[in-house]
């Protein structure tokens, strides 16, 4: 099945019309694949290799270099929490715990539910907010292990929790479509 429909694909020829040079526009077709499927499947890498006119490997080869594309099924919401050096120092692995914890058994990969994935990020660049989490990439502060609990507990209801700056999007596939640049968002 195409993960491109038509509607999709005449927005990623506007996106690679953004660039001077077509392969400038894999990261957002990744994106926008993931806007669709949750992540990045291997009939999306190819279609994106068409567009671009490169090979499925080398579509592959930047997929699976960034961690803000999964290569597996997402839950409808994606928590990152950073546990680099200050937001370890500040209970980061705490967080971690209780974000796992709190969305549910198999959580780093997919939740029972389906609602989450939760997983461990190198560096999310807001040491002086530590322990950072994101949301969606939607940044939450100084989150404790109770805010934690509580942002979970909120999108399990369909509440989406406000970020520290700007406005959340409502959902991982949401904030794929905005990283995208297929659409206004915070």
């Amino acid at each position: 099945m195409a993960v491109f429909t038509p509607e999709l694909r005449e927005e990623a020829k506007g996106l690679i019309a953004r660039y001077p040079d077509n392969r400038s526009a894999m990261l957002p077709l990744l994106y926008a694949v993931q806007s669709v499927e949750g992540y990045v499947t291997r009939e999306g890498m190819q279609e994106i290799a068409e567009l671009l006119d490169v090979t499925t490997s080398q579509v592959e080869a930047v997929a699976t270099f960034y961690t803000m594309f999964h290569m597996e099924p997402t839950g409808e919401h994606v928590i990152a929490v950073c546990t680099n050096v200050s937001c370890m120092v500040r209970g980061a692995y705490e967080v971690l715990d209780a974000a796992r914890e709190a969305a549910g058994e198999h959580s780093e990969h997919l939740s029972a539910d389906g609602k989450f994935t939760v997983h461990e990020e190198e560096c999310l660049g807001a040491c002086d907010a530590a322990p950072i989490v994101q949301v969606d990439v939607a940044n939450h502060d100084r989150v404790t292990p109770e805010r934690m609990r509580e942002i979970v507990g909120s999108l399990r209801t369909g509440e989406v929790p406000a970020p520290t700056r700007g406005e959340a999007p409502k959902d991982w596939k949401h904030a794929c479509r905005i990283l995208a640049g297929l659409e206004d968002g915070a």
